[in-house]
């Protein structure tokens, strides 16, 4: 069984996130859904530690990168891995808070019906899903990069392909470590500054959008993946970050058909707005997406604007 232990928030944010009621953690939001609370606990310990090259951490980043494509709980090879661990404690600490908040109201036991159990199956193997597709898509992300976490709070997937779709496009290098002069890194530039690397959407990388565009369409989840995985590729390739507790609350909400279009809107929002750079770029993500950024969300409203 994996082992647990505190996580604290590295300098980068990425140990941020709701945590357990033991071992020095608090209790997750009620309001939050799961995915992304799971997804910073299990990345913000597994990138600190594959970071500093610590073995235990560089192997079980090798684990999750063989996992990759693979479906949660069905590969044989994936139990024991942290995050699926990591998530079921998760739901049985709401389930507690659940329980105990029903007897203070003087509620009696509740026991599922047949509807009632299958439409929890069915949350629950949508959660494992977007845990899974997460964590796994990270490992990749952050394979043989030491010197800067690939899971950012504040980096969007819509903002993390526009990024990419005008590396270069400004004639400069933009490859930095953590901690560099550049004003999308939340150096010394002025606030209000345009991002490095974001320039007009007409003048985006024609290739990148159309694998962006073919995110968007996708229709089940194994073809999202697969067209994540090639994204997160090319990601890796530049050093671009990527909000993965964001990416699994939005992956969870994928997979409801009711939900899926905000799911889009989302990304394609994203995409289009015009991000400023800020001394606080690595804020916290949004709960979920298609809901609007709550204060303190890592996107100011000076920072993000629509494009004109």
């Amino acid at each position: 069984m994996a082992s647990h232990v505190p996580v604290s928030a590295d300098a980068d944010g990425s140990g941020s996130g709701s945590g357990s009621g033991s071992g020095g953690r608090t209790s997750p939001d009620p309001n939050r859904p799961l995915p992304g609370v799971a997804v910073s606990r299990v990345i913000g310990r597994l990138q600190s530690g594959y970071r500093r090259d610590i073995p235990w951490a560089v192997a079980s980043v090798a684990r999750l990168r063989r996992e990759a494509g693979r479906e949660a709980h069905v590969s044989p090879t994936a139990w024991g891995l942290e995050h699926l661990e990591t998530l079921a404690e998760l739901r049985e600490e709401r389930r507690e808070i659940e329980r105990e908040a029903d007897l203070g109201r003087g509620a009696q036991p509740a026991y599922l019906t047949s509807t009632s159990y299958v439409r929890r199956e069915e949350q629950e193997r949508r959660e494992d899903t977007a845990v899974h597709l997460a964590v796994t898509l990270w490992a990749l992300h952050q394979q043989s990069l030491r010197d800067e976490s690939m899971h950012r709070p504040g980096w969007p997937l819509g903002r993390a392909v526009r990024r990419l779709a005008h590396q270069g496009s400004d004639g400069r290098e933009d490859r930095r470590p953590e901690g560099g002069t550049a004003a999308s890194d939340g150096g010394p530039a002025p606030d209000g500054a345009a991002e490095q690397g974001a320039g007009p959407v007409e003048e985006a990388d024609e290739s990148v959008r159309l694998r962006f565009v073919r995110v968007g369409a996708a229709s089940d989840t194994e073809v999202l993946a697969t067209r994540l995985r090639e994204l997160v590729l090319l990601l890796r390739s530049a050093q671009i970050p990527l909000d993965y507790a964001l990416l699994a609350d939005q992956l969870l909400r994928w997979q409801d058909e009711n939900l899926r279009e905000d799911v889009r809107r989302a990304w394609g929002r994203d995409f289009h707005r015009r991000y400023r750079a800020t001394r606080h770029d690595d804020g916290q993500s949004a709960a979920a997406a298609g809901s609007p950024q709550p204060p303190g969300s890592g996107i100011d409203a000076e920072e993000a604007d629509g494009d004109s």
